[in-house]
């Protein structure tokens, strides 16, 4: 069990949340929901605990900010015909810059799966405050833990 304890690796699962995603201030991608994938708990194992994890490059000018909210929807049918939400919150601030500059850096939401249904999947919605001039770049990633087998 020792040598468990220390191969993180062996006791979770990391899979692509949905795709990359550039984002330009009053532009495109700009306060857009990007549509997470679906993810399978009986093929992960069950999971029963997970970690959205969101990471970003952001250009912005002096004074503003990349916020991002989400929703994290779960049900029974495999196109999440019957989604409901189990966690969501709205837009907070990331990343902001005083005097200027290029911010990165990793947004993390950890959530719970317990009692959640069979599939799942995170929807979550970049923020740039300015007009026309910042721009972000990220990639999302859901890392699951606490399943009833170690997963493949």
């Amino acid at each position: 069990m020792t040598t468990q304890l220390r191969d993180i690796g062996s006791l979770i699962k990391v899979d692509r949340a949905a795709a990359n995603t550039a984002v330009t201030a009053g532009g495109g991608g700009d306060n857009a929901e990007v549509t997470g994938v679906i993810l399978d708990r009986a093929a992960l194992g069950w999971p029963e605990s997970a970690v959205l994890a969101i990471g970003y490059t952001t250009t912005l000018a002096a004074g503003q900010s990349l916020s991002i909210g989400y929703t994290v929807q779960e049900g029974q049918q495999s196109n999440l015909g019957d989604a409901a939400t189990l966690v969501t919150a709205t837009q907070a601030v990331v990343a902001s810059s005083v005097g200027g500059g290029t911010v990165t850096g990793t947004f993390e939401v950890n959530f719970s799966l317990r009692g959640a249904g069979r599939y799942f999947r995170a929807n979550w919605t970049p923020n740039l405050s300015a007009a026309n001039t910042d721009t972000a770049a990220l990639a999302a990633m859901l890392v699951t833990g606490g399943a009833n087998r170690v997963p493949v």
